[in-house]
């Protein structure tokens, strides 16, 4: 077995109903380690926990959660951290509220590795999602582990970008490890758990509440140097993880978009409140202080409009788009054909992936980013 004698004292006071972060940690400062803790009179503790957690403490209920957590431990590649163990990520503990118990699935080293975060909308575009998956791309090839939430859209391309580079990915999960939410990437999930890492601070069998993501965001600005948010709407929940990157004293860095987009809305504010505005991953490398890229070119290509081929630019129907929503009717009007042929032509560039249909009849080109 992977765990020491003193790994259940630690699950026991987590798992026990009732005891929050915030009275675990004024007990561990105030007598020592979980075994201390443990061996304290009911009256010793009652300044910290309720009486209804102090009753479960040692409840039959906590034995049993204890138990199957670490049998879930005995399966391959299956972790447990504590913040007394060395292995304890180093930039979690310079957070406000680390969590006291991490379970991990996968690579432990990638703990260890430099970090960045990923995050952006649920509903991505095809653009948005090719932005992030060919920037994680790139900054996992100069050495940055790629760190998301596992959510649809943004989250997802930026894991799988993370896979392909030389650095890997953390998917840091709003549920209990041992289940995947949403269930469209479960087969994700499984790769990332076999290449790179899963953690999630929440007990085993934790289902997917609402409350319990924004609190995972913390996590996933703190593994990390900084926090790139592409394509997010105003109510965004990248929002979140952008604003605890601040507050944690991270780099907050935003792609822009179409002043017409809704999911450009997000990153416009944050860069009007004084994110760096990110055209390349260069612009990234740039601004994370004493952050060396491994490997890297210095003429990193950019993963955002503008990346398309001279020829592609100059010629043809695209030519005419532009980077924001078009209709049909604009369309002909600007190339001077008719609207036939502009369907034929949407019609080829579409199967080519140059160009993808929006809600409304509108088109908007695709430009496919590009790696150094």
């Amino acid at each position: 077995m992977k765990h020491d004698p003193g790994l259940a004292s630690w699950l026991q006071l987590t798992l026990t109903p009732g005891l929050g972060p915030s009275a675990l940690r004024s007990m561990l400062r105030q007598f020592g380690l979980p075994q201390a803790v443990l061996a304290r009179r009911p009256s010793e503790l009652s300044p910290f926990a309720s009486p209804a957690a102090l009753d479960a403490l040692h409840s039959d209920a906590v034995r049993e959660a204890v138990a199957r957590a670490l049998a879930w431990l005995d399966a391959p590649q299956r972790w447990l951290t504590t913040l007394a163990d060395d292995n304890y990520p180093r930039a979690l503990l310079e957070i406000p509220d680390p969590p006291a118990v991490l379970y991990l699935q996968g690579r432990l080293d990638l703990l260890q590795q430099p970090a960045l975060a990923i995050v952006g909308s649920r509903n991505a575009t095809a653009q948005g999602e090719s932005n992030a998956q060919g920037f994680a791309r790139s900054l996992g090839d100069a050495g940055l582990t790629i760190v998301s939430g596992l959510a649809l859209g943004i989250d997802a391309a930026a894991h799988r970008g993370g896979l392909a580079s030389a650095s890997s990915t953390i998917a840091v999960l709003g549920t209990g490890i041992d289940i995947v939410y949403p269930r469209g990437n479960v087969a994700l999930a499984e790769e990332i758990g076999s290449r790179g890492l899963l953690l999630s601070e929440f007990p085993l069998g934790t289902s997917a509440v609402t409350h319990n993501f924004p609190r995972r965001n913390r996590l996933i600005s703190g593994l990390s140097r900084g926090c790139l948010v592409i394509e997010a709407a105003l109510a965004s929940g990248s929002l979140i993880t952008a604003r605890a990157a601040a507050e944690q004293g991270r780099e907050v860095f935003a792609v822009p978009g179409s002043i017409h987009s809704p999911l450009s809305k997000g990153c416009h504010a944050l860069i009007k409140s004084g994110a760096k505005l990110v055209e390349s991953a260069e612009d990234v490398l740039s601004e994370l202080s004493g952050f060396r890229p491994s490997g890297y070119a210095s003429t990193a290509t950019a993963a955002v409009a503008g990346a398309s081929t001279a020829s592609l630019e100059g010629s043809g129907l695209l030519a005419h788009m532009g980077h924001d929503p078009v209709d049909v009717d604009a369309l002909c009007s600007r190339a001077g054909m008719s609207p036939e042929q502009v369907s034929s032509e949407l019609l080829r560039l579409e199967l080519d992936g140059r160009v993808t249909a929006l809600p409304g009849g509108l088109y908007q080109r695709l430009e496919k980013s590009r790696r150094a």
